[in-house]
């Protein structure tokens, strides 16, 4: 078979091979290479020690622990500008179930392919003849749609207990499933989990949520008994019945809501804080006499410190937690739907902020989806949206004009009084129907003229210019309205 590979990368083969070295490109690339998707970065596996790679690649860097060099190549696609070539490796027992004691350069591909960690990564290209070693049958696998760990499970999951978490993100990322012995061996291991970096587990944790079925991930690492390790607070959930407004419990609720963000290909930190916005609800649980039904009252308050605390121990950026914890702790404000004013969606809007509003009201979507209800947006939720698009625009008046009171009384020796106003409201008239006449150079000119006018004649023209504006006002309210179906 015939693999499409881009001549940045099959340069750095041939510049190994001509120094007298194998080369093959191994792991992801080729697995995706074989499903036909285009990859996101390039590996070599070689013969040649970190040294020799330096000195066949002068523009190159050796900045790591496993002999991995980063080749520079000209390209001006990220996916090509750097490849990593890296030696054949040997590695001895991991003490710490992260790192292996020691790595030793091997001299045999096989070798190589013996320490990875699932057999769909376990493929070696040689990219000018187009051949491949598969020893453990990864191509099948790839086929077959299976993740299966190369030789004893067991063994490479005491080697690296992260790659138990890699195995759910492979399966999130290609929807691919898991052959049971590997299973079996995450299930037997799970708990080795808990002495890898929080880091680590928050890098594949990210990658799982930026997947297109993160849900099936999470509840999968729950199966296995790796759930506790990634999200532990999201467990306290499962099997918390809600109230009548909601068809499945916390847990599912959440993992729900999560989902339909990446249903609807939403941003990363939309997903997280679905996954998390109602992570309180357990703890804030009460039964109501009165309405016969649960309720959770503050529970967007408590699980947005439960959320900045469970980020800030995954060492998320201080960006990422703000504006989560922000979403989580107001993801409420459409509690109480009669009550949408004005003022009150500005105070949402000072609360979260311009910048994640329109993420709050997406968020908003993904809660109701994860209820169970079949409808993203019903009439009071566009009407919020109508009325936080007409918050956020700059209202039709007199502060656009490139001029305003004190300086017309400034310029020219004008006392305050009704003058002024008259005057602002005909020059926003004028450049209502003309806005390049918006310019102090001619503001300033019809001003002069204005002032000279018979004071009936300047105050008939400000009022026709404030009914003016007044009238343009609610055209485009109405625009808004109409176009979120509310009016």
């Amino acid at each position: 078979m015939q693999y499409r590979i881009p001549s940045e990368i099959s340069s750095v083969g041939e510049s190994l091979r001509k120094a007298g070295f194998e080369s093959y490109l191994v792991g992801g690339c080729v697995r995706d290479l074989i499903l036909g998707r285009e990859p996101k970065d390039w590996d070599f596996t070689t013969n040649a020690t970190p040294e020799q790679i330096q000195k066949i690649f002068p523009d190159s860097f050796y900045e790591n622990d496993y002999g991995t060099v980063g080749v520079k190549t000209s390209s001006e696609d990220p996916r090509l500008a750097i490849v990593e070539v890296t030696p054949y490796r040997t590695e001895s027992a991991y003490s710490d179930k992260r790192r292996p004691d020691k790595v030793e350069f091997g001299t045999s591909l096989l070798q190589d392919l013996a320490r990875r960690d699932f057999t769909i990564n376990a493929v070696a290209l040689e990219d000018s003849k187009g051949h491949i070693e598969d020893p453990y049958n990864g191509q099948k696998d790839i086929k077959d749609k299976l993740v299966r760990a190369v030789g004893n499970a067991s063994e490479r999951f005491n080697e690296d207990a992260l790659r138990m978490l890699r195995a759910v993100r492979l399966i999130a990322e290609l929807d691919f499933g898991i052959d049971s012995d590997t299973a079996a061996a995450i299930k037997e291991n799970s708990e080795h989990l808990s002495r890898v970096s929080r880091e680590r587990v928050r890098d594949e944790f990210v990658r799982i949520l930026n997947s297109s079925k993160p849900m099936d991930a999470l509840v999968l690492s729950k199966q296995l008994g790796i759930l506790e390790y990634i999200v532990p607070d999201l467990i306290r959930g499962v099997g918390v019945e809600q109230n009548q407004a909601h068809s499945y419990d916390v847990f599912g609720h959440n993992l729900r809501t999560m989902q339909h963000a990446a249903d609807k290909e939403w941003g990363f930190d939309i997903r997280l804080a679905g996954l998390y916005h109602d992570i309180s609800k357990p703890e804030t649980r009460r039964w109501s006499e009165e309405k016969k039904d649960w309720t959770f009252h503050g529970h967007e308050v408590v699980g947005s410190r439960v959320t900045k605390k469970a980020l800030e121990d995954f060492h998320f950026s201080r960006e990422t937690i703000d504006k989560v914890v922000k979403l989580v702790r107001w993801h409420m404000f459409f509690s109480d739907p009669e009550q949408i004013t004005l003022s009150a969606v500005r105070r949402m809007i000072t609360n979260v902020g311009e910048e994640n509003i329109w993420d709050l009201l997406n968020l908003r979507i993904c809660d109701r989806i994860g209820t169970g209800r079949p409808k993203e947006q019903p009439f009071r939720f566009r009407k919020y949206k109508a009325m936080v698009e007409q918050a956020l625009r700059d209202p039709i008046s007199v502060t656009m004009l490139k001029t305003d009171g004190s300086h017309i009384m400034e310029k020219f020796q004008v006392k305050p009084g009704q003058k002024i106003g008259w005057t602002l409201n005909a020059l926003l008239e004028e450049i209502l129907d003309d806005s390049d006449k918006n310019t102090e150079e001619y503001l300033d000119k019809r001003t002069e003229e204005l002032l000279k006018m018979p004071e009936d004649d300047l105050k008939k023209l400000g009022e026709a210019g404030k009914q003016r504006r007044e009238a343009a006002e609610d055209e485009e309210i109405k625009h808004i309205m109409e176009k979120h179906h509310v009016c």
